[in-house]
């Protein structure tokens, strides 16, 4: 089974309040993107070999291999379910810690997968919860659809934004942005409209309400972040805005932008929303 695993962006991203765990409270509107992985998972054939293998091509992935989100959702499932060993592939094409939820899509589609595979019949809340506990961005992608997001980003309420027909812009300048740098520049603070109000507006009137409290901090740290974003509005976007903690800037579209070469020494990806 070949699944896609997909991106996503944040639109508007608050971080209003600190939490007893550790982690924080936010609050996002998160919009699937087409940029995708591809993530393949068929069931062991030779039974002289019957182990769980995991390997990758495309973009290195940092870290050990037997600690990758895909396995670990693997484990999680094998630990419910009599699963047969399996083989997993992972071409990795979404770029790392670059705010996109990229690993956190490729657990989720992991999940959804290995449900369909094994026909499992996990309800979507049961494989919610599942991708929950790998990561805050997780669960999300079980429906894959815009959400009004909020607690650690694993809450859901539906959401009737939608940008079909729209053209996206993503730039990632490969720069790596670690949580903790991200988070030492944020003071969270509940703020003073709230984001579901303001997504109603047209989107021409997002640049002057809708906004990703990181990037006050980050953009101060890395002049190569509004930089970008500039370039972004230059070209004609409707809105732009840094993704999650970044490094990724996007912006939206009414029609096909060109980013011909404004962007080198970037990794740049365009499409239609959905």
């Amino acid at each position: 089974m070949v699944t896609f695993p997909n991106a996503k962006i944040n639109i508007g991203l608050n971080i209003v309040g600190k939490r007893p765990d550790g982690f924080h409270n936010l609050e996002s509107c998160f919009y699937p993107v087409g940029w995708a992985d591809a993530l393949e998972i068929l069931p062991q054939t030779d039974w002289h070999h019957q182990v769980v293998s995991f390997t990758s091509s495309g973009l290195s992935i940092p870290g050990n291999q037997d600690s990758n989100l895909c396995l670990k959702a693997y484990r999680l499932l094998a630990e419910d379910f009599a699963l047969p060993p399996v083989s997993i592939h992972l071409l990795k094409a979404v770029p790392i810690g670059a705010g996109l939820g990229g690993g956190s899509a490729d657990a989720a589609f992991t999940i959804k997968a290995l449900n369909q595979l094994f026909s499992l019949d996990i309800s979507t809340e049961n494989q919610q919860k599942y991708a929950r506990s790998l990561g805050s961005d997780c669960a999300f992608f079980i429906e894959n659809k815009p959400m009004y997001c909020f607690g650690k980003g694993d809450q859901f309420e539906e959401t009737s934004l939608r940008l079909t027909g729209k053209w996206i812009l993503l730039v990632n300048p490969g720069l790596h942005i670690s949580t903790a740098e991200a988070y030492s520049g944020i003071t969270p603070r509940v703020p003073t409209q709230d984001l579901r109000e303001l997504l109603q507006k047209p989107i021409g009137q997002w640049r002057d309400f809708v906004k990703n409290d990181f990037e006050e901090s980050l953009f101060k740290n890395h002049s190569v972040l509004p930089q970008i974003k500039a370039k972004i509005y230059d070209l004609g976007a409707q809105y732009a805005s840094m993704s999650g903690s970044g490094s990724t800037v996007y912006g939206i579209f009414d029609h096909e932008p060109d980013p011909a070469n404004n962007f080198q020494n970037s990794t740049v990806w365009k499409g239609e929303l959905n």
